[in-house]
């Protein structure tokens, strides 16, 4: 598994991913969730330079241009809901794609442990596709993974982009050891952020980043 930090080089992705970390910039949830789609959009132009090419001729009022685009039959996919911006970004630029949605949640089972729970899916096949799996926070990896077997349920790619603006050690490490190191899959993020706290929140991150797009969900726990 091939692994892109995209903040090892300078770019504007820098700015986008110090406004969605800033404790005052994300009170402007619009804001936030444009920031988190830019960042989905930059992404996307990086990994477009991966992809297959051919030419095609184009018609123009004076004669024929030949245009170099894009030979891959992608499909997008996001894990609800913290997802759904930079699923955005990518979609801004890959209009075309066909487009997956899956739903996971974290909960701690009887033996006290963490575990990530998919309940919906909705996707095209992803038979001989290119695979692009948009989720803002890499922080241990598990829901990632989750989706990811999920979808193969329906085909086997021929490449995935796990895509994350934020990742750390542990997660990259944990997805190597779940696929396998496969060579078919690149993992992309515009940042690594070293530590995990006790509530597998990502340090220094940024937060709930679902929270932050949409607003402070309530737990059945939290009911009266």
């Amino acid at each position: 598994m091939k692994v892109i930090n995209l903040s090892e080089q300078n770019s504007v992705l820098n700015q986008y991913l110090r406004e969605i970390r800033d404790v005052n910039i994300q009170q402007d949830r619009l804001r936030f969730r444009r920031n988190i789609e830019r960042i989905g959009e930059l992404m996307a132009v990086e990994v477009s330079k991966t992809l297959h090419y051919e030419q095609t001729d184009v018609q123009t009022p004076l004669g024929i241009a030949p245009v170099n685009t894009i030979a891959d039959n992608i499909v997008l996919a996001t894990i609800l809901r913290a997802g759904l911006p930079l699923h955005q970004g990518f979609l801004n630029i890959f209009d075309h794609a066909e487009n997956a949605f899956l739903s996971a949640y974290r909960r701690v089972n009887a033996k006290g442990e963490l575990e990530i729970v998919a309940e919906y899916m909705a996707a095209p096949s992803v038979e001989g596709k290119t695979l692009i799996v948009a989720d803002p926070m890499l922080a241990t990896g598990m829901s990632m993974e989750v989706g990811y077997l999920a979808l193969l349920r329906h085909g086997k790619p021929s490449h995935t982009h796990l895509c994350s603006a934020i990742a750390t050690p542990k997660s990259i490490e944990y997805m190597r050891e779940a696929l396998h190191d496969s060579p078919d899959v690149t993992l992309w993020c515009a940042a690594v952020d070293p530590i995990l706290n006790d509530k597998k929140y990502i340090v220094p991150g940024l937060g709930d980043a679902g929270d932050l797009c949409y607003g402070i969900k309530v737990h059945l726990s939290d009911r009266s």
